[in-house]
């Protein structure tokens, strides 16, 4: 079972957000994953006794995850804070939605780019301070990618097309699989070049690329918020640029790469002659052989301090 700990109002040292009541909120944590840790319940607890505030605590399990996630919509709290895995958090903002509570998504995954974007650190306590003393709601866009089998909400990035399947790849490098790395970089490439993406943008004919990017404006550099999306279609005529925009897109600014072209965009379709490999937020998957792009001007609303012009300028990538 789930260990619920509650924090009620002691003898805090430190003092709320005054840009929205804070009075009750759950934290839903989850140790095992990514940067989280085995002891960061007692480390949240002892966190939030120096705050004038009731929280829940709650330790998420496998077995139980449902029923936790559905208490803590039901608790109806000022603000729902998730130290979890990328795609936890993901799963908890898409599910408050415009009109839920606010989500803190504390930076506790591999990737945390949401997380950095919003609180400018990878390190959750630094985050969870700065979102309990100086956070305010804070408006984040998203999209939707949706086939005719499923709708699926991203907050950072949408990947469609062929290069999506060099992700596995990068996975098992990150972890030290070198072996499985290069299998999985073997099968991109030989899938690589085998079709192209059929795309329209607004305003724009139909094209065909490689591969395309759509970019959340909490993201991305490149864009102003209500814009839209950026929309990056990348193509490129052999291995040796697959290879280039691949350390292009790990070392360096990716938009400078002739094979990239980049615009705003608030929708966008795709199709393809077979299913379309994507990673959507990190998320590896196979998408029908037609597919639409949505952009959503409020996705979610997120407990976060105000965006200072020049961090939102860096933030990006």
């Amino acid at each position: 079972m789930a260990e619920t700990l509650t924090v009620d109002e002691s003898s805090p040292e430190r003092t709320l957000t005054t840009a929205v009541p804070l009075g009750t909120i759950v934290v839903l944590v989850n140790p095992l994953s990514g940067s989280v840790g085995a002891n960061a319940v007692a480390e949240v607890e002892a966190i939030l006794a120096d705050y004038p505030l009731t929280a829940t605590v709650v330790a998420l399990t496998p077995d139980d995850f449902d029923d936790q996630v559905d208490a803590a919509f039901e608790a109806k709290v000022d603000a729902l804070f998730v130290l979890a895995g990328d795609g936890t958090a993901g799963t908890i903002a898409a599910r408050a939605g415009p009109k839920g509570p606010l989500v803190a998504p504390l930076p506790g995954g591999t990737m945390n780019m949401l997380p950095k974007a919003l609180y400018g650190t990878g390190d959750w306590k630094e985050a969870l301070r700065r979102a309990l003393e100086s956070g305010t709601e804070i408006a984040v866009a998203g999209g939707r990618v949706v086939d005719a089998t499923d709708s699926r909400p991203f907050f950072c990035a949408a990947i469609l097309g062929a290069p999506a399947l060099w992700a596995p790849a990068r996975e098992a490098v990150r972890t030290g699989r070198l072996r499985l790395a290069w299998l999985y970089g073997v099968r991109a490439l030989r899938r690589a070049f085998s079709g192209r993406l059929r795309y329209t943008l607004v305003g724009e004919h139909p094209s065909r690329t490689e591969a395309l990017v759509l970019i959340s404006p909490t993201i991305s550099r490149a864009i102003d918020a209500g814009a839209g999306l950026e929309a990056a279609a990348m193509n490129t005529t052999g291995a040796a640029e697959a290879f280039r925009l691949a350390a292009h897109a790990l070392f360096d600014d990716w938009r400078r790469d002739p094979a990239v072209r980049t615009r705003p965009t608030r929708y966008a379709s795709v199709a393809a002659r077979s299913r379309i490999p994507a990673v959507i937020d990190g998320e590896p998957t196979l998408l029908d052989s037609e597919a639409e792009v949505i952009f959503d001007a409020v996705a979610f609303r997120a407990l976060a301090p105000a965006p200072e012009p020049q961090a939102e300028a860096e933030a990006g990538v």
